[in-house]
């Protein structure tokens, strides 16, 4: 579904990604974990496109994105929710959600996106800015889901988010891959969190992986240890 191939990205001079190689097959879940600053946030911006890659290629169901823009990744099927959720706190919970279907034809909010997450049917016309943080989350992964990507990517999915509510979110995101058939991208450092919801586990350190391992045979103590060395 989305391969990455030989990602090299830069700040400046700062050699911040490094020559990263891997693959999301179709409705998988990938979980890349790391310590801040390893490089996490910088690979998923590259390949949604806001960043680009100095060299390397990102691949999505065959087609070569490298050279495209961010609004034509996600029109091929990329959905993205970034770090801080970003939602637009002047708009309705409702126009949040409708500006993310600027790529599907028929502009009706899907019924499942109220029964996956029905406090956003309660609050359609409460402001985006007046939800809590576990709300503005759900929110922006509606706001995502409704483009109808065949691969979904969350960066930091449980930053700043009560650990009651990151549960209902990674029961939700399983029950919405399962019905909708998208393969699921995920930076985080909550590894409880993974543990609901990844099938493979990559670990980044200084642009790098240094560990890969699967939900069959995860060693969690190990993975735990590069997230708190």
């Amino acid at each position: 579904m989305l391969s990455v191939k030989s990602l090299n990205v830069f700040y400046g001079e700062s050699h911040v990604v490094r020559d990263v190689s891997f693959d999301v097959e179709q409705g998988e879940t990938v979980a890349i974990m790391g310590r801040n600053g390893m490089g996490k946030s910088t690979l998923l911006k590259a390949i949604i496109g806001l960043l680009r890659g100095r060299s390397g290629s990102v691949w999505l169901t065959g087609r070569d994105l490298s050279a495209s823009e961010t609004f034509a990744r996600v029109a091929a099927g990329m959905g993205y929710v970034p770090q801080g959720r970003m939602i637009f706190p002047y708009l309705t919970v409702e126009e949040n959600i409708l500006a993310g279907m600027e790529t599907v034809a028929d502009k009706t909010i899907p019924q499942y996106i109220y029964d996956v997450f029905p406090v956003l049917k309660e609050m359609r016309g409460r402001k985006g800015g007046n939800l809590s943080g576990g709300q503005q989350q759900q929110l922006a992964i509606a706001r995502a889901l409704v483009s109808n990507p065949k691969v979904l990517i969350l960066d930091e999915p449980t930053e700043g988010i009560q650990p009651s509510i990151i549960k209902d979110i990674a029961k939700a995101l399983n029950k919405l891959k399962a019905e909708r058939g998208f393969a699921l991208l995920v930076s985080e450092q909550v590894l409880s969190f993974t543990l609901e919801i990844a099938d493979r586990f990559l670990i980044i350190e200084k642009g790098q992986f240094v560990y890969r391992d699967t939900r069959d045979r995860v060693d969690a103590a190990k993975i735990h240890g590069y997230l708190t060395v």
